[in-house]
């Protein structure tokens, strides 16, 4: 699977996820997962919510628009983005570079 596959309703994103960096923020693809870092640590969800809101943000959708499908506990989280596909796979576009 791509870090990025359209849907029906939007598109699912594999995400890998380092979490305790100095600052949140969109590293690319590598591999076949888009890199994210956010400054929350990896306990109670704290870093599972920081991934909510970096990605809402990114892709200009509310945050209740983000849902996470699997990883709760995992650095390798899927995440399903409710909305326009072509949309959402452009915005995906901006974001996505390579590390």
């Amino acid at each position: 699977m791509a870090a990025c596959e359209a849907r029906r309703d939007g598109v699912v994103l594999d995400v890998r996820v380092q979490p305790r960096a100095g600052r949140d923020g969109i590293l690319g693809v590598q591999g076949d997962r888009l890199r994210l870092r956010v400054a929350a640590p990896p306990v109670d969800g704290e870093a599972t919510a920081a991934c909510r809101s970096l990605l809402a943000e990114a892709f200009g959708v509310p945050l209740s628009a983000v849902r996470l499908l699997k990883g709760e506990r995992s650095r390798d989280k899927t995440f399903a983005i409710s909305g326009d596909p072509a949309a959402l796979e452009s915005a995906f576009a901006a974001v996505e570079k390579p590390v």
